[in-house]
């Protein structure tokens, strides 16, 4: 769709719902541009979608199959892969559609559905990124007393709080929102849809909302992000004690995955929700808001995958590339 049809959409649009109170749906602009850059954005974000399935539904086989992985640390890990399977899958079918989509229209249900699931899987990502933080820091700092700790069941515990309190933690301020009635244009420009862009089209500004949504999404932030720091912080303290070098490359390695993985993320969300330009400027709402919901989950299992021995050995496993005793089994 080219920029002149949109901005004459956008117009229509306007003319059409100017007079009502409420409602029945929302246009995501996305990403405007002629006919053919929208199918070559359908192939693109496509292939993407393919891969971060294939990647972590990999991961998720591996730990299944690996006896070896049956620990709390790929346990995690399986649970965080199949977060982001269903992470991607909130957005990017929806983007697919709208590419090819000449109204980019979606419905007033649909529009609160993937505000609800997109927010409820970012906390719930939030809350297993700290987790497996307090994992590797009980596992590097308290060996001797992980197996009585981190047992199979606080394993589970804490994966199952982590799920639950992701899917209650925005619950109470989206369906306020969706309760408001709203005016004017219904135009979003974005890719899904944002809180921000969402309260901006409702008849009468609601300050308390606003606040609390604000307040909600800082600690959402903060606390599982101070949470990994203090947890890194004496990880890296126990780990700089180790005497031996070699030690020390085996301790930091277990962690190098998950720190990579914590620092594309919240890089990305920081970057989106703390800097002041960020609510100014459309175009680096929409780039920061996919990196950490779409370029993050891609590069998930490649972090993990190639970082950690373990894991490799088993997704090789998975696909029958694996040397050895396979080689034996097939000749």
């Amino acid at each position: 769709m080219k920029d002149d049809d949109l901005t004459s959409l956008s117009s229509q649009t306007h003319e059409n719902f100017n007079n009502s109170s409420t409602i029945t749906g929302f246009i995501l602009l996305g990403f405007p541009g002629p006919r053919d850059g929208q199918v070559l954005l359908f192939v693109i974000f496509f292939v993407v979608f393919l891969l971060t399935l294939m990647g972590n539904g990999s991961i998720i086989c591996a730990v299944h199959w690996d006896q070896r992985l049956h620990t709390p640390m790929y346990i995690l890990l399986a649970n965080f892969s199949f977060l982001e399977i269903w992470y991607v899958t909130s957005t990017i079918p929806n983007m697919l559609a709208n590419f090819l989509s000449d109204t980019k229209v979606i419905s007033f249900s649909g529009c609160f559905l993937q505000f609800y699931f997109f927010f409820s899987l970012g906390s719930t990502e939030c809350f297993f990124l700290a987790v497996m933080a307090f994992d590797r820091y009980l596992a590097i700092c308290q060996p001797l007393h992980y197996p009585t700790i981190m047992t199979g069941r606080v394993c589970t515990n804490l994966v199952v709080s982590c799920w639950v309190l992701g899917f209650l933690w925005f619950l109470i301020p989206i369906t306020v929102i969706s309760q408001m009635s709203f005016c004017g244009s219904r135009v979003i420009d974005h890719f899904l849809c944002d809180p921000g862009p969402l309260l901006a089209l409702t008849c009468t500004r609601h300050p308390a909302i606003e606040l609390t949504s604000s307040t909600l999404s800082s600690l959402l932030l903060f606390i599982p992000f101070i949470c990994i720091m203090v947890s890194y912080s004496l990880v890296l303290q126990a780990v700089l004690r180790v005497p031996s070098a070699a030690g020390r490359r085996k301790a930091f390695s277990t962690c190098g995955s998950h720190l990579a993985v914590v620092s594309v993320f919240y890089g990305s969300v920081m970057v989106m929700y703390i800097s002041p330009t960020s609510e100014h400027k459309a175009g680096m709402q929409k780039i920061t808001t996919l990196l950490y919901s779409v370029v993050t989950p891609l590069i998930n299992p490649v972090i993990y995958s190639l970082r950690n021995k373990d894991m490799k050995h088993a997704i090789k496993k998975l696909f029958g590339i694996e040397t050895g005793a396979w080689i034996h089994e097939t000749v």
